[in-house]
């Protein structure tokens, strides 16, 4: 096996060349150098480039910028000697005076708005209280009462025994005192109160409706479908129908009997003077002159009863007749 052949040796590096010596620089115009130049120069590569000193300034210079310098000292000098006191506060007084400026376009919207605002509420504030110092004063006392919805009552014998609330303002009329002097009237049944300022108190009633007469002792007592007692008299006064109901008028006969006049149209109201009942469940109507009989039954479908006996009657007249039965009204008995 033969051995490869050895490398090439590799060519030879030339020799650095030789740094010029200090004479040799005085061929280029660098002769008279100092010893801080000779410790520029690089012993490689040669002489830096030369330095060139800094010009010092010359009387001409000092001359050229003179004016220059004494026109600043001068105007310093103005300066210190012209401004006081009083431009210092002018001057601060001007700059506070545009902030404000600037404060108030940046916020008029702002403050429009809130003056809205607070006019409104004062506005509010001044009504309220005007009305309240008009309501409670003089300005709006009663001076009249008037009384409305009286048929059986005397209106003006209801409004002297409200006479106590006269010259009182509308807002303090005492409603207790009048439900007090009401109460003495028996006919009626409910009422309300109506201020129409400035001075007119209205009183609207809704008087009780009367659906009999109860015999007693005493006489005859007008009593309503609740057996409320409205009169009493000693003799008939009346043209309402005698009522006769076992248990008096705390009882369910009572009650009923109350329901079915009520429902009574007038061309059969006028014709009863009588009504009878024993329990709820058999009233019977009582025809005055014929002694016609209506065998009624229960206050149940009154209205509809009421209805088939007054087609019945155009037929079959109670002069004819002793005994209606429209306890059905669906099969109505005439005898």
């Amino acid at each position: 096996m033969r051995r490869p052949s050895p490398l090439p040796p590799p060519p030879a590096r030339p020799a650095p060349p030789e740094a010029p010596s200090v004479e040799a620089t005085s061929l280029t115009g660098a002769s008279g150098l100092g010893e801080a130049d000779k410790a520029a120069v690089h012993p490689d590569h040669g002489l830096t480039a030369p330095i060139i000193p800094l010009a010092v300034p010359t009387a001409d210079a000092d001359a050229d910028h003179a004016p220059a310098q004494s026109y600043a000292d001068d105007i310093d000098g103005a300066y210190e000697g012209d401004v006081g006191v009083r431009d210092v506060w002018r001057a601060s007084r001007a700059r506070r005076k545009a902030l404000r400026s600037e404060v108030r376009r940046f916020t008029g919207r702002q403050r429009r708005r809130r003056m809205v605002w607070i006019g409104a509420l004062a506005s509010l504030i001044v009504l309220v209280v005007a009305t309240l110092g008009a309501a409670y004063s003089p300005l709006l006392a009663v001076e009249e009462i008037v009384v409305v919805g009286a048929e059986r009552l005397d209106a003006e014998e209801v409004s002297d025994a409200l006479s106590s609330q006269l010259n009182t303002p509308l807002p303090l009329v005492d409603e207790s005192a009048i439900k007090a002097a009401l109460v003495e009237f028996p006919l009626i049944e409910s009422y309300t109160l109506e201020a129409r300022p400035p001075h007119e108190l209205v009183v609207q009633l809704v008087e009780r409706t009367p659906v009999g007469l109860i015999e007693s002792a005493a006489g005859y007592t007008l009593v309503d479908a609740a057996g409320v007692a409205l009169a009493t008299t000693e003799n008939r006064e009346s043209d309402e129908p005698i009522i006769e109901v076992t248990g008096g008028t705390d009882s369910d006969a009572f009650h009923s009997v109350g329901q079915v006049i009520r429902s009574l149209p007038d061309s059969i109201l006028e014709r009863v003077t009588s009504v009878s009942a024993s329990s709820p469940n058999d009233v019977t109507l009582t025809f005055g002159g014929t002694n016609t009989d209506v065998v009624w039954g229960s206050a149940e479908d009154s209205a509809l009863k009421a209805f088939e006996l007054e087609k019945i009657m155009q037929t079959r007249a109670p002069e004819d007749v002793l005994t209606y039965d429209v306890s059905s009204p669906s099969a109505i008995v005439v005898l």
